[in-house]
Order: C-alpha cells, then structure tokens, then sequence
C-alpha cells in the first residue's frame, strides 16, 4: 500500500479506536493507547497485511513520539515536583538504573555489554506521557498522590533519556558528559529566557490571534518545540532529550506570559498532538511490532512475563523503597503499578538497539510486548488499589511539601 493509503488506513484507526475504549469503557476502562497499537498490529505486515511502513510514515511517527515526550514535559509542575519528594524520585531511578544494567548485562547472554545497556536502560522507563491522561480522567493529577506519581515519571522519562546520550552514544563518557553539560547550559539560558517577563505587547498578540487564523501562541509552541529538537540533533544528542526539555521550557513561557491564556492554548497544542501525531505514534508503533519473531521460539515468547516481571522489580521495587513516607500501602502499590508502566521509551530504546545490531528482533518484540501489556494490566490494577484506597482523600488538600532540608516543612 503507499503512504497515502497507509496513511489514510492509520487515522481511520484513529478515529476508530476512541470509540472502541468508549463501549468497552463501561465495563473495563482499558487505556487507548491499547487499541491503537492492536489495531496496528491486524493491519500490520504479520496478520492482514493491508499496511507498512515507509520513510514518511517513519517521520511522522517520529514527531509523534516527540509530541508525547513534549506534553509530558509540559505536565511537570515545578511547585509539586521539587524537594523531599524529587530527591526520593532520583534516587530510586539511580538504584533501579543499577539493577537494570545488571540483570541486562546477565539478560544478555554473551551478547555483550551494549546489548546489556539497551536491554537494562529499557526496564527503568516510565510512559508518564502514556499515564497522565489516565490520571487525569480518573481525577488522580493534581493530588499529593498524582504529584509524587508526577515526579517518579518524569525521571523514569528523562533519565533514560540522559542514559541513552551518556551510555548509548558510541562517544566516550567523558565526551558524551561534555555534550550533556553543554546541552544543559543551552536549555538554561533558554529557561532564565522563559523567566524573563515579557514586553506587554508579547501577551497582547497572544490574546489577540488565539481565536484567529494567526494563533501566535500555537506557532511558537511548536517553533520551541522544534528548536530544541533541532539543538538535540545537532548535538548528537536523541531528539527526545530536546521534546522534553521544550515541553518544561513552553510551560515556564506561557505560565509567565499569558497565565489567563496557557490552558487554552494547551489545549490547542493537545488537540494537534493527541487528534493526529500522538495516535499515529502508537498505531505505527503496531505496524511495525515484529509478532512473527515474538512467536517463533519458545525462549523469546517466554521473554515476554520476564520482562513484564522486571518492570516491576527493577522500576518498581525502588519505588516502593523510596516512596515518600505519607503513602499508605495502597497508595505505594498503585504507585509502582503507575510507574512501571513502560512504552514508548521501550520503543526507541529497542529499535536503537536493533538497529546498531545489539539486540536480537525477537528479544525487542519481547521487550515491546511486555511494554504494551504494562499499559495494559498496571495502570487498571493501580486505579483499583487507588479506588480501595478510598476515593474520597484524592479531593483533599496536598500536604505541603518538602523544600528546605530532608526534615523541615
């Protein structure tokens, strides 16, 4: 089929797939991202085979996840994600980047330590981009409890990022740091920018053309969007590292510029992102799933619970540890069930590895596949222990938080 069909073929699923969640909504609340991606997969190449892939599809499927990463960067909220809280964040990434590169390096079976490093950096992601939805329709977001889910995602988002330009690169470390250093001295001085108060007349066109064909406001959204994926690129660095950083600099722009505005323009960003590009990730991500190497041998289907076991241990089991201490039990295990949650870094993170020949097309398929029943099975399993936890403390006030010192309020 050409790009057209395919392409045309990709948004009838698309529009397809809401409708789908909607009728099976009343009964199991399963995430979109579901159909999507098992829609894909019966038009893909290795059951009807009515679509495939091509280099432009492959763009826009690459904006796609961009997008997704850009948004998720915009959710951070710097008042909740700071203190007590982020530290506790960072450290349980960094114990469970520990453990993922050593059972990844065991998972490997000869295969080498780059095989190790793509397989352990995959198990610590988190698809925080894939959860926030669901935590918004659920009423979850804004709490303490959607706060701490909020911090832990966003460095299970950007640390894989960090550990693909560190460990990924084909650079020596000390190069890859020095890219890094230089790539965070550019996102600051765009962040002091964004800090800056702007002349009155910035705020006025924003008013003026958010209901025009103008729409200032959109265009420079995805003028910073693409700048800093641009910068990402031509320092060597993934685009993804540039998507997330531009989605945390919009927010301080628009929050700063435009306060009375930012939520209307986000939904306009929203509209583009999850109406056209986001979905066309995660239908592209089911087109291009390998099923005949995950069905082939009975080691690499065996994989698959492996795998969805160790997001779990190696994401969750810091998680529970380091959790801040005002989380009951219930709390604490949907918030490992959130944060193991893994997909779309999965994605990247594994075609990078087949693509430089470390990872096996079977043992990737394994690895996607435990990552779509994670966005499956875990963030229903935490709604529900979210639920017995008792619905009626998510309306409640967020105690404050922790900025000072590890035992000052």
């Amino acid at each position: 089929m050409s790009s057209s069909g395919t392409l045309i073929l990709i948004m009838g699923i698309a529009v397809l797939a809401p409708l789908f969640a909607y009728g099976v909504g009343r009964w199991l609340p399963v995430p979109l991202v579901i159909f999507e991606i098992v829609l894909g997969i019966l038009v893909g190449p290795d059951v009807l085979g009515w679509a495939s892939s091509s280099a432009v599809i492959d763009v826009l499927s690459q904006l796609g996840l961009a997008m997704l990463i850009f948004l998720a960067g915009y959710e951070i909220r710097f008042d909740q994600v700071r203190g007590d809280t982020l530290r506790r964040s960072v450290a349980a990434w960094l114990a469970a980047l520990a453990i993922g590169l050593a059972l990844g390096v065991l998972l490997a079976h000869g295969g080498g330590f780059g095989k190790g490093v793509f397989i352990g950096t995959a198990l610590t992601s988190t698809a925080l981009g894939t959860i926030l939805p669901v935590l918004r329709d659920s009423g979850d977001l804004h709490g303490r409890f959607g706060s701490v889910v909020m911090a832990m995602g966003a460095v299970g988002e950007f640390g894989p990022i960090i550990a693909m330009a560190l460990l990924l690169s084909g650079r020596s470390p000390g190069r890859s740091a020095a890219v890094l250093a230089a790539f965070a001295l550019l996102t600051a001085g765009a962040v002091l920018w964004a800090l800056r108060p702007k002349p009155p007349w910035f705020a006025a066109v924003i008013a003026r053309t958010l209901d025009s064909s103008g729409q200032f406001a959109v265009r420079l959204v995805v003028l910073l969007l693409v700048l800093m994926l641009g910068l990402a690129d031509a320092m060597g660095l993934d685009i993804l590292l540039g998507a997330f950083a531009a989605g945390m600099i919009t927010r301080l722009v628009l929050t700063g510029a435009a306060p009375g505005e930012s939520e209307v323009i986000l939904s306009k960003v929203e509209a583009m992102g999850f109406g056209f590009l986001v979905p066309l990730f995660f239908v592209v991500t089911g087109i291009e799933f390998d099923l005949d190497s995950l069905l082939d041998g009975g080691r690499t289907l065996l994989l698959l619970p492996l795998f969805l076991l160790l997001f779990l241990v190696v994401r969750g089991l810091p998680m529970w540890l380091l959790a801040p201490r005002d989380l009951g039990r219930r709390d604490r295990g949907a918030l490992v069930l959130f944060g193991s949650t893994a997909l779309p870094l999965v994605v990247a993170i594994t075609t990078l590895g087949v693509e430089d020949g470390d990872v096996g097309r079977g043992e990737a398929a394994a690895l996607v596949g435990a990552a779509m029943v994670s966005v499956l099975v875990f963030p229903l399993l935490g709604l529900r222990l979210r639920a017995g936890a008792g619905a009626g403390r998510r309306a409640g006030p967020r105690p404050p938080e922790r900025v000072s010192g590890s035992e000052s309020w």
